[in-house]
């Protein structure tokens, strides 16, 4: 039997039908506590029949990225002056009745139940709701143990805790709230964002080294890195281009002019430094692809931290014209563009919900050091699957570590979900932990986050969410960078070994002549 899991119990019917093609099938009569998803079964066993291929862990993941898709869509409505004063009618917010403020905090100051103390109480909800799993789930190793239910099972009780997780946030006055929550929400939002960048630095590295070798071998994977590599700097020159013709003019905006000018001259140094023969003596496999997947993610930043400042307002012809956002035309006056805060916030929110799953799958291929590890894993032949290394899980008797990467054509364990969680748990809820905080200190404008709303932070922007924006951009070169200038650092007496693949061709042209 594959992909299916009996669960017995006093109540709980179980009936096996053999099929011609000698492949079992469950089905599950479970009792009305397990259907709605109260018990320890998990919510895949009433929809088995419909999709056989969806396992306990993937339908999970997808429920968890679900709840913080809902709160993030709830955040947004409490956020919006717009939707607070249509649907409830109160230009200055929600204020919690007078009756229950008195009784809970003793008098008839009430805390505002929309705004950013809203998000802010909601994100708080989420964020320790995903700490405490991603606690309980430590050293977490296999699917079939009991805390494991914890992370497949219980929706319908976990939401309620969640639920009550936000009233109890709702319940706590403003002046106890702000003060630690603000700068909890700092700290773990730029954690985010360096995860962000390790990350996008680890796939564009892994996807050049393992493209590369197998470039060395055949000329259709050669094909395939240029190819690669003209589209990335493709995609980085048009997006250059429209930056220069949308975010500029020229009565004004030179923050713009030389920000743009700057990271056009950080893309071309990367890409310099990408193929110079120093770091080609110590890193062989270095190449344009990696710089040009780089280059492409700086001018993504750009544009965010663009389309994240105030504008400028000058005077043009007698008359006051709005710059530095797009707009229609270069004579006519530029207005916000909603447009472009849809595209901004939902690049941004798939690059939050990418991380979410990527993270989680390489911590638990590589462990807990796998911000390092990541970086030095040597493939053994070229694959389009570059970024999910396969995991190996460790034999009878060997208990402990993370589970070890291998390729396929050393990958001859048994199916991985049956021995080995096929991501980390207690890294996806931690990662989620700092997702929930990065999504409020964006909504809120970081550090202005007092009277903030949804129609600002898209549209206006704020010169905090601007110069976060700016500074990300930088330290992602500069982590580039490290990345590309460590390999100098080391003693001169190690030689570079050249990779294996040149070993293997070196060998067979050299075999013959020693016969």
């Amino acid at each position: 039997v594959m992909g299916a899991k009996a669960v017995t119990g006093p109540s709980t019917s179980l009936r096996l039908t053999q099929q011609r093609s000698g492949v079992s099938s469950v089905m599950v009569n479970p009792p009305f506590y397990q259907v709605t998803c109260c018990g320890p079964v998990p919510c895949t066993c009433c929809c088995h029949s419909r999709w056989p291929l969806l396992t306990e862990s993937t339908s999970s993941r997808l429920f968890y990225i679900l709840l913080h898709v809902g709160a993030s869509a709830v955040c947004c409505l409490l956020l919006s002056r717009t939707v607070v004063e249509r649907v409830w009618g109160k230009a200055h917010g929600i204020q919690m009745p007078s009756e229950l403020c008195a009784h809970l905090f003793g008098h008839s100051h009430c805390p505002v139940l929309s705004g950013s103390g809203a998000v802010y109480r909601v994100c708080a909800g989420t964020a320790t709701f995903h700490l405490l799993q991603a606690v309980l789930l430590v050293h977490l190793e296999s699917p079939t143990s009991p805390r494991a239910q914890l992370h497949n099972s219980f929706w319908v009780l976990k939401l309620l805790f969640l639920l009550a997780l936000c009233a109890v946030a709702f319940c706590i006055p403003d002046e106890h709230l702000f003060p630690a929550w603000h700068y909890i929400g700092i700290c773990g939002g730029f954690t985010f964002i360096l995860l962000q960048l390790v990350l996008i630095t680890a796939f564009a590295h892994s996807w050049n080294k393992n493209w590369q070798m197998g470039a060395a071998q055949d000329c259709r994977w050669f094909l395939a890195v240029l190819l690669a590599t003209l589209g990335f700097y493709s995609m980085a020159g048009v997006t250059a281009v429209l930056l220069f013709r949308h975010y500029t003019h020229p009565a004004g905006c030179l923050l713009n002019k030389m920000l743009l000018s700057l990271h056009l001259c950080f893309c071309g140094l990367l890409s310099f430094l990408s193929i110079a023969p120093c770091i080609r003596l110590k890193q062989p496999r270095s190449g344009l692809l990696q710089a040009s997947v780089i280059s492409c993610y700086i001018m993504y930043l750009t544009f965010s931290a663009l389309s994240s400042r105030p504008p400028e307002s000058v005077i043009l012809q007698g008359q006051n014209h709005t710059l530095c956002l797009p707009g229609l035309s270069k004579m006519e006056p530029q207005t916000p563009d909603t447009s472009v805060a849809v595209l901004s916030a939902g690049i941004m929110y798939t690059c939050v919900l990418l991380a979410c799953v990527e993270a989680s799958y390489l911590a638990e291929v590589f462990g807990p050091l796998w911000i390092v590890k990541v970086y030095s894993y040597e493939f053994q032949k070229p694959s389009l699957c570059f970024c999910c290394p396969k995991i190996v899980v460790p034999e009878e008797g060997q208990r402990g570590g993370a589970a070890k990467p291998a390729d396929q054509e050393t990958s001859t364990a048994p199916p991985v979900q049956a021995q080995h969680l096929s991501y980390s748990y207690s890294a996806f809820h931690f990662v989620l932990f700092l997702a929930s905080l990065y999504v409020m200190v964006t909504l809120t404008s970081w550090f202005s986050y007092e009277g903030a709303e949804l129609e600002k932070t898209f549209t206006t922007g704020s010169w905090a969410t601007f110069w976060v924006k700016v500074a990300s951009c930088w330290a992602c070169v500069l982590l580039y960078l490290g990345l590309l200038l460590a390999p100098l650092c080391q003693s001169p007496t190690q030689d570079p070994q050249p990779p294996p693949i040149f070993k293997r061709q070196c060998h067979r042209i050299i075999s013959p002549d020693n016969k």
